[in-house]
């Protein structure tokens, strides 16, 4: 069936309006919860080696952090193939549903290994968040605002940091909580919050692009036609003639299509993707998740006061993308994804060469980390923009989950494990290595960047990526 539409243009048109703002609260809070989990993964390491019941080492803690990326990896390839298949909406409620579960059941582990489980699920529940929202903020917000709205939304992750380093004083203090108790209180924060949004997104619709592509023309026609109506002032669409579009609906697209579309047709965005992708999950992955051994292991910082440290960290990882995020739709996203890559590269390699002639303190090393992921905050969310805007909206989800799965298995997994494992050597100079690595995996990035990205600010989403379904 051959439909003719103007669904995107009337999307593209809309002014910011209150809308947008529900979309961006209700979905967007996906990475507040990441943040919180993995801060308090890192937050609450020191009470799991301590704990009576788990005897966590330092190579227990980052096995764990690598379990919550491997859930994270293959939730986002599974649930990110159901998202293009059977919507957004439906998918947006699973994965959520998937978190909810697996992190209040992560306050009850009773050993090293139903910890792990329970933090694989919770991770492949937050991975298929990755793919659902992504997929649906990025097809109903204007391209006009698009670059600066993603990368302030995966900023918000450090909000989600902040309750958690927040969450963390309060309940790792031995003088309120018992040893046992308070990191299993911090695992129902999330709990908690998951509840809360799950209300929140009982309004949000299915989006009309995806409606669009798989033959629900009328469906969409609706949707659009109620989100238009919920603007008041209407001066603010504009006189320009809404240009119409012709597409062949279909109820799915085959996988060997998606694997041709990714591998043959867009195979250089394919890689910039994967370069973007890999080197921000090591260089954050694996930093992040062993942030509170080095200051625990290297500056003698308490457990129960690293929330202190990490506070100042998380505000300058999200002030990143909300100063910068603008500059990324007007400067344009090639200069300033490589911009953020290389100068988040070159940083680290300093900071990581300071600690290892032992010039840093607990304090400084905390301001130093803070000017570095400032920076690296606004390119790793400029990774995700790129690969959520640059492929066919028949693949939009599943690509997001492609690169992520990809990108976190080859540097996020084996991250946080190996820079534990590095801890544990007590060597400066060994930690100092594996900086270095990260920091040359940024630079690179920024290179192929540089050389092969896509200049895809303030344009459609149907412009930078021809939908498969369009026929002239």
């Amino acid at each position: 069936m051959i439909v003719e539409t103007d669904i995107p243009g009337r999307l593209d048109r809309l002014p910011w309006g209150r809308f947008h703002t529900l979309i961006v609260a209700a979905l967007g809070i996906t990475w507040i919860l990441d943040g919180l989990e993995v801060t308090l993964a890192g937050s609450v390491a020191g009470a799991l080696k301590a704990s009576p019941v788990l005897h966590f080492t330092n190579a227990d803690i980052g096995f764990a952090g690598s379990a919550y990326l491997a859930g994270a990896v293959l939730g986002a390839a599974f649930f990110g193939w159901l998202t293009d298949r059977a919507g957004r909406k439906k998918l947006f409620f699973i994965t959520l549903g998937v978190y909810l579960a697996a992190t209040a059941a992560t306050a009850l582990s009773w050993d090293v290994w139903s910890f792990n489980v329970f933090r694989f699920f919770t991770g492949a529940g937050i991975g298929g968040e990755y793919a659902a929202i992504n997929s649906t903020i990025q097809e109903f917000i204007p391209a006009r605002y698009r670059g600066r709205t993603d990368l302030i939304i995966n900023g918000s992750f450090w909000i989600g940091a902040a309750m958690g380093a927040a969450g963390s004083i309060v309940l790792l203090d031995p003088e309120l909580f018992a040893q046992d108790v308070g990191w299993r209180l911090a695992f129902l924060i999330g709990a908690s919050l998951g509840f809360v949004i799950l209300i929140m997104r009982t309004w949000i619709p299915e989006s009309p692009r995806w409606l669009m592509i798989h033959g629900r023309h009328q469906q969409a026609e609706t949707i659009l036609a109620e989100i238009e109506a919920s603007f008041r002032d209407r001066n603010g669409f504009g006189t320009q003639p809404i240009p119409r579009v012709r597409l062949r609906a279909r109820r799915h697209t085959p996988l060997a299509e998606v694997a041709r579309t990714l591998l043959h047709t867009y195979r250089r965005r394919t890689f910039v993707g994967l370069s973007l992708m890999a080197a921000q999950a090591f260089f954050y992955n694996a930093i992040f998740f062993t942030y509170a051994l080095i200051l625990t292991d290297f500056y003698g910082v308490r457990a129960e006061r690293v929330g202190w440290y990490i506070l100042p960290f998380a505000a300058g990882n999200f002030l990143g993308p909300l100063l910068l995020g603008k500059l990324f739709d007007t400067i344009g996203r090639k200069p300033m994804i490589a911009f953020t890559y290389a100068i988040s590269g070159l940083l680290l390699a300093a900071t990581g060469y300071l600690f290892s002639i032992g010039l840093l303190s607990a304090q400084t090393q905390t301001i130093a980390w803070t000017i570095v992921f400032f920076f690296a905050s606004a390119a790793a969310s400029s990774a995700y923009l790129t690969v959520s805007e640059v492929f066919p909206i028949e693949i939009r989800a599943l690509a997001i989950a492609f690169f992520y799965a990809i990108g976190t298995g080859i540097g996020g997994i084996a991250g946080p494990w190996l820079f534990g494992a590095i801890i544990d050597t007590g060597s400066r100079a060994d930690v100092f290595g594996g900086y270095l690595f990260g920091a040359a995996l940024m630079i690179g990035a920024a290179i192929v960047q540089m050389r092969w990205g896509i200049a895809a600010e303030r344009q459609t989403l149907e412009t930078v990526a021809r939908p498969l379904t369009f026929v002239d």
